[in-house]
């Protein structure tokens, strides 16, 4: 099953750095973030790529050919697997449906199915996993749904005292889109123009249809939107042992 990569957004949010480079070439523990993310999937044996260029892709493109053995077949650092990459220049203003419309040329009908991610996520989501329960329920789209993290300090109360105090840590309620998806090759039935957002009309179409499906992830996750969100990751990691959280 391929993998769908989009990395070609301005990262406006965060654009103290993205106005030099693009979102997912932000370094987190001396690795691009679409460095991690690749490695999330090949260490799970997932190893053909298509990553949807746009916003300064070619530094992306520059950044890679150290990696490249010969054509669209790389070796990143640290790994012995060989994976295929291709990148996709899809432009500088598409929307997210857009750059997805882009890349369908590429893709193996034959497969029905493939993987499809954003370049600014981490998660440690069980892929197996989440493709059998995508087949098993042979709906167009599954979605990994994750707790958001709340923004503030969460706070445990009893009667007047705070029992506890956690800065920054995943809310006990709600569900937000995790960003690790499955799609089969019926999404691009939703996908009208390059201007296509898939996150309004395509998913909010496919739910009232019953057509897409949420698998819950209680694992790690975490997405770099912010140069608040890059601090607090940064600070999290150097807690921990050299164990990266979103690698199983």
């Amino acid at each position: 099953m391929k993998v769908v990569i989009l990395a070609g957004g301005k990262g406006s949010r965060i654009s103290e750095i993205t106005k030099r480079i693009p979102k997912p070439m932000i370094q987190i523990k001396k690795r691009t973030i679409l460095e991690h993310i690749l490695n999330i999937y090949s260490a799970q044996n997932f190893k053909e790529f298509i990553i949807a260029i746009g916003y300064k892709g070619e530094l992306i493109k520059k950044y890679f050919k150290k990696f490249k053995i010969e054509k669209n077949q790389y070796k990143l650092m640290g790994q012995n697997k060989v994976i295929k990459i291709l990148f996709i220049k899809t432009g500088n203003g598409t929307m997210t449906g857009g750059r997805l419309k882009y890349v369908k040329k590429y893709l193996d009908k034959k497969d029905k199915n493939f993987m499809f991610t954003y370049g600014d996520g981490l998660a440690n989501v069980n892929l197996h996993r989440l493709k059998k329960f995508h087949l098993k329920r042979k709906k167009i789209a599954t979605l990994t749904a994750v707790r958001p993290l709340s923004r503030y300090g969460v706070l445990d109360i009893k009667g007047d005292t705070v029992k506890n105090f956690k800065e920054k840590m995943p809310l006990k309620s709600g569900w937000i889109n995790g960003g690790y998806f499955i799609f089969n090759f019926k999404i691009f039935r939703y996908l009208k123009n390059y201007k296509t957002v898939l996150e309004r009309e395509p998913l909010e179409n496919l739910a009232r249809k019953r057509q897409l499906n949420a698998s819950k992830h209680f694992g790690f996750w975490h997405s770099i939107d912010t140069q608040r969100d890059k601090d607090h990751l940064e600070n999290f990691l150097k807690k921990r042992n050299k164990k990266l959280p979103w690698i199983n």
